[in-house]
This record gives C-alpha cells, structure tokens and sequence, in this order.
C-alpha cells in the first residue's frame, strides 16, 4: 500500500466514520477502485478508526472529562453534576451490545459481510428507510436514561454491517426513543467512544504480535494522521448541519450511493 493509498483511506474513514453514510462501506469501495484486498484489512481499519476517534476525545474533552469526574463521585457516593452522571449508566450499558454482537460477527465482518458489494449497496438503503422512519416518528427532548441507552445502543450494533453507519444508526435510535436531534448527536459520538477506543487497541495489539506493525507502520501513521484531521471537520459539520437539517439528507445521498454500487461494482 503507497502513501497515496493510506491517506485516501484515512481520509474517506475520517469524513465518513462520524457522518451518517457509512465508514465501512466507503472504505469496502475506496479498496475495490483502488484494486486493494479486502480480506484482512478489518484490522487496518479498526486501527485507523481509533485514530479517527481520537478527533471525538478532542472535539468532546469537556463532556468526556465531566463524565469521568461525575463517574468517580458516583463510585465515591459524593455529590456529582446530574446533567454528566446521568449519562454514565446510558454510555456503559448501552456499550454492552456492540461488545457482544462484535465478538459474536467478527470473523464474519472480515470476510463474509466484506467480499460482497451488494451486501453494502442493500445495508445502505435499509439505512435511509431507517434514517426516513426516525425523523417522522421521532418525539423530541433531551432526557437520557439508561433503557434509552441500551436501545440506542442495540441500534450501534447496526454498525457491524458494512453499508450501514454507526452514527446514523445510534442518531436513529435516539430519535426514536425520544432524543431530540442534538442530544442524540452528543450521545451517539459519546456512545461509540468505549467500542471503538477498545476494538481499535484490540486490533493494533493483534498487528503489534504479528510482527506486521513494521511492514504496515509507515501505512498507518499516513491514514491516522489524515483521519483524525478529517474526523475533526466531519464532527464540527455534523453538529452544525443537524441542528437545522434533518437525516434524509444523508439518506438521499446513500441510496444514489447504493445505485452507483449497484451499477458499476
């Protein structure tokens, strides 16, 4: 893999790992146009997603760190801001799903869900319907609790399915359980922290005892460096965009995306 082709690839992973439009499936096609292999390349990618992530530690450290001062007065039986220790029951328990369900489909993410183009192109559409369905349904307010987030959380294991979005999936999912459309942007960058932070080091420890770290570091710093940079700006415009539009923007782009897919790969 040349430079050119690890920061394309960490470039397409940061713009579309937080945006609704699937990470996995633009990276599946970024491969296939450039005549990479497909097979063995969830490691790589969950490395380069853990870069990507460090742009949420950087862009929500104030929220993070809140949480984690809420979290230790809770343990502590001390007094803790309400607004941050409500959120540590929601982000653990709805962290519990993806953790099973990832366990469960890996070796079916790196080979099965990965090798076929039309798995992406139907996940993609069954995206947008999603996407359709919680905007019409969604009942609007802040509140979290921890039933709501292990029902968002069940929608993050969505996510595994390559076509499919982790962010569009949970942003869904907190419309449908009564988030309005910030709050559910906030809690879905922050549900996804724990699985992401911990299957990416779970892979990079994998990497590291293979022996391949040195024939692919030069490959992973490139797109690390680039996905973080790019997953910085695709949060902020994230953010910004939903406050005033809804997600059948995103939708209408998926299913263009799914028939080009359909067509030409």
């Amino acid at each position: 893999m040349t430079i050119i082709h690890s920061a394309i690839l960490g470039l397409v992973e940061g713009l579309t790992e937080f945006v609704p439009v699937s990470s996995s499936g633009h990276l599946i096609m970024a491969r296939k146009l450039m005549g990479l292999q497909l097979q063995g390349s969830l490691a790589f990618d969950a490395v380069v997603q853990l870069a990507a992530t460090l742009a949420v530690v950087i862009y929500f450290w104030k929220d993070i760190w809140n949480i984690i001062l809420a979290f230790i007065a809770w343990i502590s039986k001390k007094p803790a801001e309400e607004k941050y220790k409500n959120m540590i029951l929601p982000i653990i328990i709805g962290s519990v799903p993806a953790v099973i369900f990832g366990l469960l489909l890996e070796k079916k993410m790196d080979t099965v869900f990965r090798d076929s183009t039309v798995i992406v192109a139907v996940s993609l559409i069954l995206g947008s319907i999603l996407f359709y369905f919680a905007e019409k349904f969604a009942k609007y307010n802040s509140e979290i609790s921890p039933k709501k987030g292990l029902a968002v959380g069940l929608f993050q294991c969505l996510a595994l399915v390559p076509g499919f979005s982790r962010s569009g999936a949970t942003i869904s999912g907190g419309l449908l359980v009564g988030l309005n459309r910030e709050a559910a942007t906030r809690f879905s960058f922050l549900l996804a922290l724990p699985v992401i932070l911990g299957s990416g080091l779970l892979k990079l420890l994998e990497i590291i005892k293979s022996g391949a770290i040195a024939s692919e570091a030069s490959s992973i710093f490139w797109a690390s460096l680039f996905a973080f940079v790019s997953g910085l700006l695709a949060i902020h415009f994230l953010i910004k965009f939903l406050r005033n539009h809804s997600l059948n923007y995103f939708g209408a782009y998926r299913i263009v995306l799914a028939v080009i897919i359909l067509i030409w790969l």
